[in-house]
């Protein structure tokens, strides 16, 4: 399953479009609130159904009706921000706690901290590792898998970005811009010797906020920069989602997907692109399958399968929590990276100020792709080095990884076993003044 880009809103139907005017926003809220009394009747009536004392519990047409019920209040809820669930983690055969600690904050993100409390300090170096979850419609918790994986062998830190839902307009705007100089602060705040993995829409970003900094001879400058799966030049290989960014064009964007937060939520009045649209982009790119799963857990529940019942609620319990995006950044990244491809034809800006990869020169570059990605094609991520041209040869790596699409270059079974070890070892590589990084075919 892919985590699709934001652009994937392109998918609304019809060339039109559907205009999407403030009313639109309040409507939806409308119909939320509007169907809360019967999620409710469908949660009792599940509860009456699934009651041990009840006889019709135990026959077909009882877990059938507590089946559909529980269908239904899951199919029209709203997904709040899910928690970490990351309690402990093993390193070198023991069980280490896990305390996730804020240790930065603005208006728009936190930076969070996956603290272990070590008994005695670990054998082995620990490369202090920047995760940079995209800001891209999901919460940063799609990560988790992410997270897990570099635990036992990093000090992990990841961004996580607000609901722009949640952002009173007093805070002021943040668009591309701003997203950059957050990066760059949180780096500060670590103190230099880090390492930046960008997962997806990030890369364009980091790359960024990295050619800055080597710009201006920063000391705190990362020591490497992993990108993953990201957009750097989506002229390459163009996905059905780039090339509906080009067609539509900038102005069908800001007339049809951009809305206003309405009254109660703290952000009132904030322009953004919602929440609800971005499911709805995500849901129709593999709506098949969608059904089908969602066919298969009443099937589940009517055999009392609960591990597998239990498998698709945490999956979309993860998946249907969308947030809202600020208009400013989402129109500047769509226009910025889908329309014009500033990047990588230098054209990009930061502040008016041109961004120049080619001042990267001190920080180790790696990208990973992967083979059925229909989100950043093959080539699209790897397009970092050629832009990149001063980066020295031994601090290169690209790595392309059979048989996953864009999911699975940063989470599943294949990222733990064979992606997760590579970006490991290239870290570690890469930890120290004076070290450099090994170039790679992958193999």
């Amino acid at each position: 399953m892919a985590i699709g880009e934001f652009e994937a809103a392109a998918t609304l139907p019809g060339e039109s479009g559907i205009l999407l005017s403030t009313p639109m926003y309040w409507l939806y809220e409308m119909g939320h609130a509007a169907l809360s009394p019967a999620r409710a009747l469908a949660d009792v009536t599940r509860l009456y159904y699934k009651n041990p004392a009840n006889p019709l519990t135990h026959t077909v047409y009882g877990k059938s009706v507590a089946a559909a019920m529980e269908l239904f209040e899951r199919s029209t809820r709203r997904y709040g921000r899910p928690d970490w669930m990351i309690d402990d983690t093993v390193v070198g055969g023991e069980r280490i706690p896990i305390d996730v600690k804020t240790v930065w904050e603005r208006p728009f993100c936190r930076l969070l901290h996956f603290e272990r409390a070590f008994v005695r300090a670990p054998r082995r170096p620990q490369p202090k590792v920047l995760i940079v979850a995209p800001m891209s419609g999901h919460y940063a918790t799609l990560l988790r898998g992410t997270v897990e994986a570099f635990l036992p062998n990093h000090e992990v830190y990841i961004t996580d970005w607000r609901n722009a839902r949640t952002v009173p307009l007093a805070e002021g705007r943040f668009d591309l811009d701003d997203y950059i100089d957050y990066l760059i602060s949180i780096l500060h705040v670590l103190g230099g010797e880090t390492h930046v993995i960008a997962v997806c829409q990030p890369s364009v970003p980091v790359l960024a906020a990295v050619a800055v900094m080597e710009a201006d001879k920063d000391p705190y400058a990362p020591n490497s920069m992993v990108l993953m799966g990201g957009p750097i030049d989506t002229r390459i290989n163009p996905t059905a989602v780039n090339t509906l960014a080009v067609d539509r064009g900038m102005d069908w964007f800001r007339s049809n997907v951009i809305t206003k937060v309405p009254f109660p939520h703290p952000g009132f009045m904030r322009d953004v692109y919602p929440g609800f649209l971005q499911l709805h982009g995500f849901m129709s790119m593999n709506l098949d399958r969608h059904i089908e799963a969602h066919r298969n857990l009443f099937l589940h529940l009517v055999k009392g399968d609960g591990d597998s019942a239990q498998k698709h609620r945490e999956f979309y319990d993860e998946y249907l929590a969308v947030m809202d995006l600020s208009a400013e950044f989402y129109l500047q990244t769509v226009d910025t990276v889908f329309v014009r491809h500033a990047l990588p034809k230098g054209e990009m800006t930061h502040r008016a100020r041109r961004i120049e990869p080619a001042a990267i020169t001190r920080t180790a570059l790696m990208t990973v792709e992967g083979e059925h990605d229909d989100i950043s094609a093959v080539g699209q991520t790897e397009a970092a080095h050629r832009i990149c041209v001063n980066i020295p040869d031994d601090k290169r790596v690209h790595y392309m990884q059979p048989n996953v699409g864009h999911y699975g270059v940063f989470n599943g079974s294949r990222f733990r076993a064979e992606i997760a070890p590579r970006i490991a070892d290239f870290v570690l590589s890469n930890n120290g003044a004076g070290k450099g990084g090994r170039r790679s075919n992958g193999h």
